[in-house]
């Protein structure tokens, strides 16, 4: 799930939308279910005692699928189901119908869907209505993703990368494996953005980002905080790890400062530190630690020489 919505606490927007379903289609069940490789989780849940399901035996991964509504009027009379656990055992499935639910990009997330204990047919008035709920759970998983994501560069905002990376220590925690925090801010932004103009800082802002994307893994967590200041989270990554990452990173700002000779070079200051439990208590002293290395890192590359006084960037 590219948005980071699994294991999120339920929202009364999502909750009302199910409720919505499941009194309008008079059905004991109405779910929100997002799909991954792994499992189907149900980030709203009218009916079922359950949060979560196995991918394998979903009916929502064969809903999205397809681009229309997935119907199964009695799933003991379809040879896909017949023999599926959540047929023959509870929750007895006999009637589904899914909506695929598509993220701004077009990349199918999961389902809005009904399910009923006894075989049932939906009339063209009722897949109209099941679409026009499905649209409205977009509407609220793109209001999520808005605002969690930075609108000049399009990677995460500091909310985003606060609810991402808690999700991130705490799968480190529970699996003892390591992770590293990488803070970063770019070197002489301001004087880019005095001489040059805003339009071209915001243009560094936006290249910087794309770099990242490029140089980090694709299980890292990485956001713009604010202003210059970028920040990653590395799982599974001791510091050597996140200095090999920071080595690629610098390798691309420098081979991008030189192929795009705009006046200035694009570089940056950084801070490791490595996820301690029984020091970083939560993101927010992990991120201060790492800042705090960050800018020591800065100033001893802007004052070589402790007799000369300090010049601002």
């Amino acid at each position: 799930m590219s948005l980071g919505i699994m294991d999120t606490p339920p929202e009364e927007r999502f909750d009302r939308l199910t409720r919505m379903a499941k009194r309008l289609f008079g059905v004991p069940i109405a779910l929100v279910s997002l799909v991954d490789d792994h499992r189907q989780w149900f980030k709203s849940c009218v009916g079922l005692p359950v949060q979560e399901t196995s991918a394998d035996i979903s009916f929502c991964g064969h809903a999205i699928l397809g681009n229309d509504i997935f119907v199964i009027p009695d799933a003991l009379l379809d040879e896909r189901f017949a023999d599926n656990p959540l047929v023959l055992n509870d929750p007895k499935i006999r009637f589904y119908a899914g909506c695929p639910l598509r993220a701004g990009n077009g990349l199918k997330l999961g389902t809005l869907c009904i399910i009923d204990r006894k075989p049932r047919q939906l009339t063209a008035d009722d897949l109209e209505a099941l679409q026009d709920l499905a649209c409205m759970v977009e509407r609220e998983l793109d209001a999520i993703q808005l605002a969690t994501l930075d609108e000049l560069t399009g990677i995460s905002n500091r909310r985003g990368f606060r609810e991402l990376a808690d999700k991130s220590l705490k799968f480190c925690l529970r699996h003892g494996t390591a992770a590293s925090l990488i803070f970063m801010d770019l070197d002489k932004f301001k004087p880019i953005n005095d001489e040059f103009g805003h339009a071209e800082g915001d243009r560094v802002l936006i290249d910087f980002a794309g770099l990242m994307k490029t140089a980090f893994r694709d299980s890292d967590v990485f956001a713009r905080l604010g202003g210059d200041e970028f920040v990653a989270l590395l799982t599974d990554a001791s510091n050597e790890v996140a200095e090999e990452v920071v080595g690629r990173l610098r390798e691309a700002t420098e081979k991008y400062s030189e192929q795009a000779n705009r006046g200035y070079a694009l570089a940056f200051s950084y801070g490791i530190v490595e996820f301690n439990p029984a020091i970083h208590l939560s993101i927010d002293a992990l991120l201060a630690d790492s800042d705090r290395q960050m800018y020591a890192a800065k100033k001893s590359r802007r004052e070589p020489h402790p007799e000369a006084p300090e010049t601002p960037l």
